[in-house]
């Protein structure tokens, strides 16, 4: 199965990049890891994480970063775009993912198609 490009806003990017910058990061071998995990009110929470890249990884390249995904995580996040939000409610990076059909209040948790849960996991 084909799964569409993973990628980051302009300001996703700028923070993935200052981050690991300051860390004195190899930002050939590591990445900021998009995941999946049951959980949350809605089902399923993402899980990010700045890490080494794995041998079992799906790697996307966008504005000169990867983004690392395990495969059982892909279908669920797979067109999604990864930006930087810095509100009130605080700052953080937000998955904006075109595969979810409905969120909890707080944004946290997410549901996806019926058929995409049964076939991915």
């Amino acid at each position: 199965m084909q799964f569409a490009e993973i990628t980051f806003t302009q300001l996703g990017a700028d923070k993935v990049r200052e981050f690991l910058t300051a860390q004195g990061v190899d930002l050939e071998s590591a990445g900021l890891r998009l995941g999946v995990r049951g959980g949350g009110c809605s089902g399923f929470q993402y899980q990010l994480a700045f890490d080494e890249k794995r041998d079992d990884d799906e790697v996307y390249e966008d504005q000169g970063l990867q983004i690392l995904v395990d495969k059982q995580s892909l279908p669920y996040v797979h067109g999604s775009q990864i930006d930087y939000v810095d509100a009130m409610t605080g700052a953080g990076f937000q998955v904006n993912n075109p595969n979810v059909v409905a969120a909890c209040g707080c944004g946290s948790s997410f549901r996806v198609p019926e058929d995409e849960e049964v076939s991915a996991v």
